[in-house]
This record gives structure tokens, C-alpha cells and sequence, in this order.
């Protein structure tokens, strides 16, 4: 196996991220670039970098011929696919700036953000999802073209052509062939990219991120990470999320590795087996549901096949601290390679049998996955980062590997812990800004440059981050997502039905909310049920919390699409100041409230399945 920073490409080598692609072409043309699944035959395909590098030719002449100027928007919303990195690349080879777009998002968010970043260009995936949007973008005087790359039936392509000028499908825009595209001598410190991510409004934010914060990112994690060649990644978080793009796309190519597309996360188990990938990235929600699908199936078996599989995590767990140094060797180690065998062996089987690693980023896994997965001889590495920071900080390296943290720095980034332990950072990584909010920016970058993660921190004896709390009231769901509560809250409780709420769900699949309603109108509201208002039993009755799921959500129309509530636990009695849940300003103490409704919580979060 080759050395695995032998062909790794610089940042300076790169310039920009076309740059990237051209610079990995010239190296290992001929070398497998993407695995994708070709839907019309059914079978998966092979590309090459000459291959890619012929195809963004064409995306690109296409793109020229549409009167855009450098620094112009551009929007995606497609699912991962070598379509997503042609489009991606072609329009950074053009100097245009790519606003990724999440496909579940909702209409009325993409909306806005097809609005608030001036986007001239939208490439969607089917005529469907076009139509789900174009209502919401009836006013929209910034967009210019869209594009949809899956045709459309007959009938249904001519109609959707007639309607509007503005549409064209891919396999009509994109001339057949385009001579090879010349590479772009860019500004490595203009804007790449303005990904919308979640802040302390309701409304998504736009971070802004240069060719530069990207590239130096990913060769920071990739000198953290080995990476070889001979790799093959998976792609299934998408590619509009930062941690996909910059670790799951552009690292892989900086390292001259290879990308599988998954086809979708309900496949995710057969393209696991069928492809065989070395290294994948995933939220830890992802890694809990196969420790939850394991732990269910192992019920049903008999008393000695738990032992033995418990047996084996406890030993694989004991020798994995023993290569780190951590812990004497002790006779017990004898049976890790028999058990490995026995019942390893089978788990790691089912995600394809050569994974080498697999990180986890976005939110915090917990330990006892952690421990399992682990022990039976998957190692995952768990990172941290924040879109601001495109998007890496720190990740556990092999060797080094201590579940409870977050790992220590990437190279070229600086951490220290500043007033309240807040985790501070600086980075060639840190974003320029928020896209059209400065007052934004300034509350989270400093005069000196140092980011304001909002999280609290500590660093251990040998420089690891251990996150201990947030300074700010934001929930992270456990696929990454980012919530804030309070917003939410105060939308919610503008519905007069609503006295108070608090919003829960971190480190959870989905979001609950604990909510009291307005006594005086619960009785009127009870009775349109047929609910007797004085038995206090009736508040689970499951009308009655499909009508209050529903009144919530109305409620959440400025919400992104993942900031829904699913579960509800309801209540007639008002926090107050007296007990100690509530500040003399009326401000609800969410620890105490936490503390105090442990159980309700427990019991909406009681079965997972029904995230």
C-alpha cells in the first residue's frame, strides 16, 4: 500500500477547489474517482478523473452560456451523486458561489433562501420537487433559470416547459460534447460557498466560506486521518452538509481516494454489503440505529449468545485500550481474536467487512455505542466542528482514540477555553461571515479573530476537547441538526391554547416539547373533542395530541423543516416563580424543568422507532 501522504495534493498545490479537481486529474487520471448507481440499468458504475473532468467540461460550457457573472449564487438540490460534485465543480470552475440545499427541506425555507442569498440558478432533482417550490417562489425576481435533472414523462415535460420560461431539463441543456475546461487561476479567499444553517432565530443563516477555509480544512483533517488511495469512501449524509462535503468529497479527492454514492438510507444496508467501503462519515444518529436494530435482535436470542456477545464487546473493548496504552494486558485478551471471530466479525460483516474507520460528527454519540462498536472491532472516531468553521476543529485520531472527547485540534487549528470555559477557535477554517448580517458575524468573531463556539470545554492533560455544556440554549438533535429552543418556544406559545412550552431533544432523534396549555381555554377546546375537561387522563388521549401536534406546527411555519415537534406531553399546571421553575423576568429555567419532568420526557422518547 502506498504511502498514504505520498500523492496527497496542498493547499497550495490546490489554489481553489476546481483547482483541486484539476490538480487530481493531472496525477492519477486514470485511477477510480466515483461509484455511482446508474438507476436505468440497475447496476453501479465506474468513473475515472479523466472521465469526471470530461463530464464538469460539459456542466461548465453549459453554465457559460448562461450570462452569469463570477460571484453570482447558484443552488443544488440534488440527491448525493456524481451529478451533485459535476454541478458543484463547474460552477466553482466558473466562479460562481454554490448554495447546497437540503432535498427534505421545506418549500417555504428553500424558499427563503433561494430569496435571501439573490440565487440565479436552481438545479432540483425531479419536476416534483420543482413543483413543490414554485409556488413559494411565485414573487422571486432573482432566479433566473432552473434546472431539473431527471426528465420528466412526455406529457409532463411539454406542459411544465409551457408553464415556464425559465425551466429547462438537464439532458436538454447539456451539450453533448466540450473541450476540456481550462483551469481557473481564482482567488483562494473568495467565496466558495453560503451554506444556511441554523442560528439563535428562527430563520437559517448563511456562512460564508472561501475555496481556502475548505481546502485548508480538509487537509487538516486528512493529516490527522490517514487516506489512502486505495479507499473507498461512502457517501450518505448529504452533500449539503458541510461535514459531508468538505471530509466526504473534497478530502477523498485532495487524497486521490475513492467515493461510492449510497443510493438511500433505507438501502443503506445492502449498498453497505454491496460495496465494501474502507471509511464513512455519519451523524451519530446513524451509528444508534444500528446499535438499537443490534441490542432489539439480540433480545430475541438465547441467554449464551448475550453472554457471548457481551463477553466479546467487554474483551474487544479492553483490548482496544490495551494498543493504547491504557490498560495492563491481562489473560482475558487470550479470547479477543476466538470472539472476535464468533461475533465481531458477523457486525462488521454487515457494513461490507473492510471498514477501516468510520468518524462521526455533528452532534455527540453517546459512549455506550461508542464502547460497542468498538469493541467489536469497528473503530469510530468521534469529531467536532461547526458549519463556521468548514466545518472540522478537532477529531480522534487511531492510537489516540478516547471516545468521551472529541479528539484534539486538527493541525493549523488553535483552541483555547475563554470566559465561562467557553471553546474558542481559530482557524483558517473560520468563515468570512454571515451573509448579510454583520451584526451576526461580530457576536461570534472577535476583534482577534477567535470564533465563539458557544459550547463550554475543557481540555485534558494530553490536549483532547471534552465538551461539557452550551452557553446558549441550542439543541442538537442527534443527526446533527441544530434547534434553538427558545425561538421555538415563543412561536409556539403565540397560539393562545399555549401558556408555556419547552422544547427538548438533545442528543435525540427528534424534537418534544413539554406544554401547558391556557385553562381557560382547555375546557371550551376539550369539549369540541367530546373530552370530559376535569379528568385529567384525557390530556393523552391521542386526538387530542394529533390537534395539539397540528396547532404546534402552525405555529413552526418559519422553522426549517427539521424543527418539528413530534411528541408532546401536556399539562394544566403553570411553571411559576414560586416553584422555582421560572425567574422573577419570566424566563423558564430549562434545567429545572428538565430535572423536574425527567419522567415525561423519558416517556415521549420511550420508543425511538417513532422518530
Amino acid at each position: 500500500m502506498l504511502d498514504w501522504q505520498e500523492d496527497l495534493i496542498t493547499v497550495e498545490a490546490a489554489g481553489t477547489l476546481d483547482g483541486l479537481l484539476h490538480e487530481r486529474v493531472r496525477r492519477t487520471p486514470d485511477a477510480l474517482a466515483y461509484r455511482d448507481f446508474d438507476r436505468r440499468a440497475k447496476a453501479w458504475r465506474d468513473i475515472d478523473w479523466q472521465g469526471v473532468a470530461g463530464l464538469v467540461a460539459r456542466w461548465r460550457a453549459a453554465l457559460a452560456g448562461e450570462g452569469l457573472d463570477a460571484g453570482d449564487r447558484v443552488a443544488i438540490r440534488l440527491r448525493n451523486s456524481l451529478e451533485w460534485v459535476c454541478f458543484d465543480q463547474a460552477a466553482l470552475g466558473e466562479g460562481l458561489v454554490t448554495v447546497p440545499l437540503y432535498t427534505e427541506d421545506r418549500p417555504d425555507n428553500i424558499a427563503y433562501i433561494i430569496e435571501d442569498a439573490a440565487v440565479s440558478l436552481l438545479l432540483v432533482q425531479n419536476l416534483g420537487q420543482w413543483k413543490s417550490l414554485a409556488s413559494a417562489l411565485s414573487h422571486n425576481d432573482s432566479l433566473k433559470r432552473v434546472l431539473v435533472l431527471e426528465t420528466a414523462p412526455g406529457a409532463d415535460r411539454e406542459a411544465a416547459l409551457a408553464e415556464d420560461a425559465r425551466l429547462r431539463f438537464v439532458a436538454d441543456w447539456l451539450p453533448d460534447t466540450a473541450p476540456p475546461a481550462a483551469r481557473r487561476e481564482g482567488d483562494p479567499h473568495a467565496l466558495a460557498s453560503i451554506v444556511y444553517t441554523s442560528g439563535t432565530t428562527g430563520r437559517s443563516k448563511g456562512v460564508m466560506l472561501s475555496h481556502h477555509n475548505m481546502l485548508s480544512v480538509a487537509h487538516a483533517a486528512v493529516t490527522s486521518v490517514s487516506c489512502y488511495q486505495q479507499d473507498l469512501f461512502l457517501s450518505f449524509l448529504p452533500l449539503s452538509h458541510t461535514l459531508e462535503r468538505t471530509a466526504g468529497y473534497y478530502l477523498p479527492m485532495m487524497a486521490g481516494a475513492a467515493v461510492a454514492h449510497a443510493r438511500s438510507v433505507p438501502q443503506l444496508a445492502e449498498d453497505l454489503v454491496q460495496l465494501r467501503p474502507t471509511a464513512m462519515i455519519a451523524v451519530p444518529r446513524i451509528f444508534e440505529r444500528v446499535h438499537g436494530r443490534i441490542m432489539s435482535q439480540l433480545e430475541k436470542k438465547p441467554v449464551l449468545a448475550r453472554w457471548l456477545f457481551h463477553t466479546a464487546v467487554r474483551i474487544g473493548w479492553r483490548a482496544f485500550r490495551h494498543r493504547q496504552g491504557e490498560v495492563a494486558w491481562s489473560v482475558s485478551l487470550l479470547f479477543n481474536p476466538l470472539l472476535k471471530k464468533l461475533v465481531g466479525d458477523k457486525v462488521t460483516a454487515r457494513l461490507g467487512g473492510r471498514m477501516r474507520y468510520a468518524i462521526s460528527g455533528g452532534a455527540a454519540l453517546p459512549l455506550t455505542v461508542s464502547k460497542t462498536f468498538i469493541g467489536l472491532g469497528l473503530e469510530i472516531l468521534q469529531g467536532y466542528g461547526l458549519t463556521e468553521t468548514s466545518p472540522i476543529i478537532s477529531v480522534n485520531v487511531p492510537g489516540r482514540n478516547d471516545p468521551s472527547t472529541v479528539g484534539e485540534s486538527c493541525r493549523g487549528i488553535e483552541v483555547r477555553i475563554g470566559d465561562d470555559d467557553e471553546l474558542l477557535v481559530k482557524s483558517p477554517g473560520v468563515m468570512l461571515g454571515y451573509w448579510n448580517n454583520h451584526a451576526a458575524t461580530a457576536e461570534v468573531i472577535d476583534a482577534d479573530g477567535w470564533l465563539h463556539t458557544g459550547d463550554q470545554a475543557c481540555l485534558d492533560d494530553t490536549g483532547r476537547i471534552r465538551i461539557t455544556g452550551r452557553l446558549k440554549d441550542i439543541l442538537v438533535l442527534s443527526n446533527g441538526e441544530k434547534i434553538p429552543p427558545a425561538d421555538m418556544e415563543s412561536a409556539i406559545c403565540l397560539d393562545p391554547l399555549f401558556e408555556q412550552a419547552l422544547v427538548v431533544g438533545e442528543g435525540k432523534p427528534c424534537l418534544a416539547a413539554l406544554v401547558v396549555l391556557n385553562a381557560d381555554l382547555w375546557f371550551g377546546f376539550a369539549k369540541e373533542l367530546g373530552l370530559d375537561p376535569f379528568e385529567r387522563d384525557n390530556l393523552r388521549d391521542e386526538r387530542l395530541q394529533k390537534k395539539v401536534l397540528a396547532r404546534i406546527q402552525s405555529q413552526l411555519h418559519d422553522f426549517p423543516g427539521y424543527a418539528r415537534i413530534r411528541r408532546v406531553s401536556l399539562s394544566l399546571d403553570p411553571w411559576t416563580v414560586e416553584d422555582g421553575l421560572i425567574t422573577p423576568t419570566l424566563k423558564t429555567k430549562r434545567a429545572k424543568i428538565l430535572e423536574r419532568f425527567r419522567e415525561q420526557v423519558d416517556e415521549m422518547y420511550a420508543d425511538m422507532q417513532r422518530c
